[in-house]
């Protein structure tokens, strides 16, 4: 009987330690911004700031890309004027709002911080501004408003689509301009998403709601079909700087 007895109030220290021990790990963790997260609250934060936000900068189209995410830290990249450039920092939940402040490397003289927040009520936006390491007259301050938008490969958008859905031939460009020829080529990178480093070829597709910056090197992006018909386009894009007069254009 004695050693029933004991055996029980073993069982039982046991099992009140073990019961206080999984409670305490999983209701509590490390304190952010003066507030204990709950495992929902984390996961529900990560949700919310994880994605790819569009929209101006300046005189430029941006892609913020949040790649990850953690109760208490970040990491991405963004995508803006022919850059692509990795960023790391800080998550902090406060009241209604998502705040993240991240840095880029500083390793290039475009590079400095982003302030961003999410509200926990309209998780389509991310808004914030942006602070070069060091200003000048060209490289200023920013401010925001970017909208939850994810890229996708259109191949029939454009004025020349047919440059990413047919093998061209030459009837089907020996007649146009060198503007249209130009245009017709770089429709094909823009519709892969690449982020041109010409400004005048940046703000041509910018103005377009389907063109999204995503990338600064599509070159394994591209159809075999595309690659053929940027050759057969730069070729005549050639003809009209050589002949141009001769051709009556």
């Amino acid at each position: 009987m004695k050693n029933i007895f004991l055996i029980g109030i073993i069982y039982f220290t046991a099992f009140v330690g073990c019961k206080n021990k999984s409670t305490q790990s999983e209701e509590t963790l490390p304190q952010t911004a003066d507030k204990l997260f709950t495992k929902v609250e984390v996961v529900d934060s990560i949700i919310n700031v994880l994605g790819s936000f569009v929209g101006n900068f300046g005189d430029n189209k941006i892609t913020v890309l949040i790649t990850k995410a953690t109760a208490d830290s970040v990491r991405g990249r963004s995508i803006v004027g022919g850059f692509d450039r990795p960023f790391e920092g800080t998550l902090v939940k406060q009241n209604n709002e998502i705040i993240i402040t991240a840095k880029e490397p500083g390793t290039d003289k475009h590079d400095g911080t982003f302030s961003f927040k999410v509200n926990a009520s309209n998780t389509k936006i991310l808004s914030g501004n942006w602070t070069p390491f060091k200003e000048t007259d060209k490289i200023k301050a920013k401010d925001f408003s970017l909208e939850r938008k994810v890229f996708t490969y259109q191949k029939n958008v454009g004025d020349y689509p047919q440059a990413s859905t047919k093998l061209l031939t030459e009837d089907d460009v020996n007649n146009l301009l060198k503007p249209e020829l130009e245009q017709m080529r770089n429709e094909i990178f823009a519709r892969h998403g690449y982020c041109f480093t010409r400004k005048n070829m940046r703000q041509q597709f910018e103005i377009f709601d389907w063109y999204i910056p995503n990338s600064t090197d599509i070159r394994n992006d591209l159809s075999d079909i595309e690659k053929k018909n940027i050759v057969l386009i730069k070729k005549f894009e050639k003809y009209a700087d050589d002949y141009g007069d001769d051709f009556g254009r």
